[in-house]
């Protein structure tokens, strides 16, 4: 497995180039979220290896608006990925705002919505393949963190991407977000892994490094091994206190 961490959640205290700089160092990979308010020049020059970023600015999978929207922004950021030479794109069942919130929230996720969510998302694979990167669709939870947004749960990313079947077109399977919605992670990364394109995680309650909640990372790592995963394991979690025995705590939990 190769691991990760989001320099959005980890050194808040220092200026973002510098908290990614602090994660490579570590021998990590870094994540990213709005590359739109980055210094892209810099991060480029940083020497450090991007293992994922925000795919879209805005948009949604569902209406004719927000699909040009999704689709025009998609493009904008698989140039930054060119930059950025990472070749992961995050994507989520719509738009989200600053708090997290879907901009168009979604009571009831329709048929006719979910046909068209394949489609959009089909056009988005097209998109990936032309540039040669992979877009990763993530789940999310709606108890906590993210009411109101279609497509959330880990089942019904997995369904999608199935559905598109395309190798550009994978699961961000997040199992902080699976955890408070579905659970039961162990047979859901088994039923999951033809699909799976990253994992991410952080522990509940709190989202914070392994170990500071209820999830048994060392079985989940386990796990992982079992199974054959050798892809990203990416920490998008706070610090519970220092952010290098944050980083030292989830290191441990997945490596041999």
């Amino acid at each position: 497995m190769i691991l990760a961490a989001s320099a959005e959640m980890l050194y808040l205290e220092l200026p973002f180039v510098e908290r990614v700089e602090r994660i490579a160092a570590r021998g990590l990979h870094v994540e990213i979220w709005n590359w739109s308010t980055k210094d892209i020049d810099a991060l480029a020059s940083c020497g450090a290896t991007f293992s994922s970023m925000t795919g879209y600015l805005d948009g949604n999978l569902t209406e004719p608006a927000g699909i040009e929207r999704l689709l025009s922004t998609a493009s904008e950021s698989l140039l930054v990925a060119e930059a950025l030479d990472c070749p992961r794109l995050n994507l989520h069942g719509t738009g989200l705002d600053g708090n997290g919130l879907p901009v168009r929230p979604v009571e009831v996720v329709t048929p006719a919505m979910w046909l068209t969510a394949v489609q959009t998302l089909r056009s988005i694979a097209a998109l990936g393949e032309q540039a040669g990167r992979v877009f990763t669709l993530e789940n999310l939870n709606l108890a906590v963190d993210h009411p109101g947004t279609p497509f959330a749960k880990a089942s019904d990313t997995r369904a999608l991407v199935r559905a598109v079947d395309s190798p550009y077109l994978k699961m961000n399977l997040d199992l902080y977000h699976a955890q408070i919605g579905e659970g039961n992670l162990i047979a859901l990364l088994e039923d999951s892994l033809p699909y799976i394109g990253e994992i991410q995680v952080a522990d509940v309650p709190g989202r914070c490094e392994p170990g500071t909640g209820e999830i048994n990372f060392p079985a989940i790592a386990a796990a992982l091994r079992r199974i054959g995963y050798t892809g990203i394991v990416g920490l998008e979690g706070w610090a519970s206190g220092d952010p290098d025995s944050a980083l030292d705590a989830f290191v441990s939990a997945f490596e041999m």
